[in-house]
């Protein structure tokens, strides 16, 4: 056993003992935060510190990378926890989210919405360390983190306001890095929202048995026989508004190959939908933690 071993066996020890009550919960807490299935911190993630790179010309501040790092991994966290206190009664009622913490009252809604508060204040202080614009849009982007789990209920367009939740951080990470939001920053906005809607109507498909017994709402549902169709659409939309914004920031050769791979990508994942079956719709939608990871490495690439 090193060191680091000792010390954090030492810290959970200790935590047992003063706090047992919150040590009993971690780990549904963990569950509760999805810290084992980490997609959706690469979704938001990737196109974050792509406009990071894009912003800075290249490397950007080390501080500013470690901040919206940490900061995407703790606000996707809080959407988990707000997500989860909005579904409290329908998860129990959907196959794929039956095992979930408050679903299966290992926790409960007071647990979820104290949990949400922690990290969005959490991610606060991480956002202070920026600069006022910044402070500023990130209010909003707390507002639309807070909204979103709701708004199944009330629009066939959850996975619109998804979009523009996960692409608030590319007008963040453009702030704090140039105090400025181009117009370019606005193209990637657009690019990125295009994309999250695709995946986000993936991953919708799954539920659609469900979603329509229960009164939910969502892309695939309004889509309906044309689901395929129109992901299809978004995604080329997505790529070609990649594209321009690559010819504007001249990115050249590595930026156009990245997205020849995930052009590819994303014809694989069309590939799997075809048959609309919730197995392979959910390796389509997971799928696309390689197309961000693909279009950032090319960004990457275009500035070494």
């Amino acid at each position: 056993m090193n060191q680091l071993q000792a010390y954090w066996l030492k810290f959970l020890s200790r935590l047992q003992a003063r706090f047992p009550a919150f040590y009993a919960k971690l780990p549904a807490l963990a569950e509760l935060i999805r810290l084992n299935r980490p997609i959706g911190i690469y979704l938001l993630l990737w196109p974050t510190i792509g406009a990071l790179w894009i912003a800075a010309a290249g490397f950007p501040d080390w501080s500013l990378l470690v901040i919206f790092t940490l900061g995407t991994a703790v606000m996707r966290s809080a959407g988990c926890c707000i997500n989860d206190f909005a579904d409290h009664r329908v998860d129990g009622l959907v196959l794929r989210t039956q095992q979930r913490p408050l679903a299966q009252g290992t926790l409960t809604r007071k647990d979820a919405l104290l949990c949400f508060t922690t990290l969005s204040l959490l991610g606060f202080v991480l956002v202070l360390m920026t600069n006022q614009m910044t402070i500023l849009l990130s209010f909003a982007a707390v507002t639309l983190i807070a909204l979103y789990p709701f708004m199944k209920r009330y629009t066939n367009l959850p996975q619109l306001v998804l979009g523009i939740t996960y692409s608030w951080g590319i007008l963040m990470a453009f702030a704090a890095q140039t105090n400025a939001i181009p117009q370019t920053a606005y193209l990637l906005f657009v690019a990125n929202c295009l994309w999250t809607v695709a995946y986000d109507t993936e991953y919708a498909m799954v539920d659609r048995e469900f979603d329509l017994e229960i009164g939910v709402k969502s892309t695939a549902i309004l889509f309906g026989d044309m689901d395929k169709l129109m992901i299809g659409a978004l995604q080329i939309m997505f790529v070609f508004s990649l594209w321009l914004a690559g010819r504007q920031l001249e990115l050249g050769l590595a930026f156009n190959l990245g997205l020849i791979v995930a052009s590819v990508l994303l014809l694989y994942q069309q590939f799997l939908i075809k048959d609309r079956l919730p197995g392979p719709c959910f390796k389509a939608f997971l799928n696309n933690h390689w197309v961000g990871a693909v279009i950032f490495l090319g960004v990457f690439l275009s500035y070494l």
